[in-house]
């Protein structure tokens, strides 16, 4: 059976899709907290579906080589979707250091290590797939997101590229834009007054997996 590596699969729109994509493969869950991602592992074994856990930090080469290599080596990976993802909101002079590095760590060289260690093994096998989830974030500036902008500005040229890049190998690569959704993402924060207007992470999965085909860009409205 084929296995979809997905990363921050322990909650939010990363368990919807887990659900949505359990449908056809093997679900791996990537993130960093073992009691979240076995929550939505037993919960997707309740319903039948196969899926495993694996604790891993993104923001680490060292670390996400030496456990998407093991991935590899036992499961027959065919899709990678990058998810996890960092938001943190508010005036850019009143972000720290640590936030800042926080976000371009998490969201773009996350993405950039999980993709580049999944490379030769889809190369290897002449296909595979590589989504990206960046958000509208990545196609046009926000009041009070300017880090955040940037770095998935920076996954979209990223993704862009690789699409070019990738032309004739077999493997596809999809870049995902939707907005704001009701999930623990805005739990610490205020950015957002009213959450009422967001689809739900289940809704946005839903669509994701109808119109996933291996285009290079999937839209989804609010």
């Amino acid at each position: 059976m084929k296995s979809v590596i997905i990363t921050g699969g322990g909650s939010g729109l990363g368990a919807a899709l887990a659900e949505e994509y359990a449908k056809q493969y093997k679900v791996i869950l990537i993130g960093r907290s073992l009691k979240k991602l076995n929550s939505v592992a037993d919960s997707l074994a309740a319903q039948g579906f196969k899926a495993e856990s694996c604790v891993c930090d993104i923001t680490s080469m060292e670390e996400v080589k030496h456990v998407f290599d093991q991935i590899f080596h036992r499961e027959d990976v065919h899709m990678l979707i990058n998810n996890a993802g960092s938001g943190i909101f508010g005036p850019l002079e009143e972000l720290s250091v640590v936030e800042i590095e926080t976000m371009l760590d998490t969201n773009v060289k996350g993405t950039i290590f999980t993709t580049k260690t999944c490379l030769p093994f889809f190369k290897d096998k002449q296909e595979g797939r590589i989504m990206n989830i960046i958000s509208t974030a990545g196609l046009r500036g926000k009041v009070n997101e300017s880090v955040y902008c940037a770095s998935k500005f920076a996954v979209r040229g990223f993704t862009e590229s690789l699409v070019k890049e990738l032309d004739g190998t077999g493997i596809q690569v999809t870049a995902v834009y939707m907005g704001g959704m009701d999930t623990p993402f805005w739990d610490h924060s205020d950015h957002v007054k009213d959450k009422s207007r967001f689809k739900t992470p289940e809704q946005v999965a839903l669509q994701i997996a109808a119109e996933d085909h291996g285009q290079p860009e999937i839209f989804i409205d609010r």
